[in-house]
């Protein structure tokens, strides 16, 4: 369990941060842009949540999703070792849960026929937003898995791109029968 006696350590005023290994990386290496990307991921999610009052599956199914999202940073703030083999990892079993809740939010939605502008209802904004946000954070978390020297273990990005899948269709969801703003190609030629 994690305490947190003192918000201010004064360790990062030189630029560095600690890893989970307490290695000291700059505030702008690449893992720690990844995970700090993970938690806007969360942030925005949050901002989701403030609109879903109404909406009690997708509110509890986000309410997980920012705990997982939790669980991906001390993953990603931890890289693997021998030493850090028992450290929390996302598994497998996290990203078939998305998987399952993709296919039920998306059964009730009309096929689409263009793709979705972001936009609709304030909760599918932010969702787009978040869905974006996301889709950064996979993009960090990727190129940190091909950096020499680094590793990302490979549930975790199959967790952070089910994840952007998941927000795309709950976006949708959130539009209901207000329905999904299109892109009109070449609508303003």
């Amino acid at each position: 369990m994690v305490t947190l006696n003192r918000i201010y350590t004064s360790t990062g005023d030189d630029g560095s941060t600690a890893l989970g290994d307490g290695q000291r990386r700059p505030k702008f290496d690449a893992r720690v842009e990844a995970y700090g990307t993970v938690d806007e991921t969360n942030a925005v999610i949050g901002l989701v949540r403030l609109h879903l009052a109404d909406d009690k599956a997708a509110d509890n199914l986000l309410a997980r999703v920012q705990n997982d999202l939790f669980d991906l940073g001390a993953d990603l703030c931890t890289p693997p070792s021998p030493a850090t083999k028992d450290r929390l990892r996302i598994i497998e079993a996290q990203a078939s849960a998305l998987e399952a809740a993709i296919d039920l939010f998306n059964a009730p939605l009309a096929p689409l026929k263009s793709f979705v502008l972001p936009g609709g209802t304030p909760a599918a904004a932010y969702l787009h937003q978040a869905r974006t946000v996301c889709r950064r954070a996979e993009r960090l978390m990727t190129a940190l898995a091909q950096t020499p020297g680094e590793s990302v273990g490979a549930p975790a990005l199959k967790y952070i791109n089910r994840l952007s899948d998941l927000l795309f269709v709950l976006a949708r969801h959130a539009n209901g029968t207000s329905g999904d703003v299109l892109w009109v190609p070449g609508q303003n030629r």
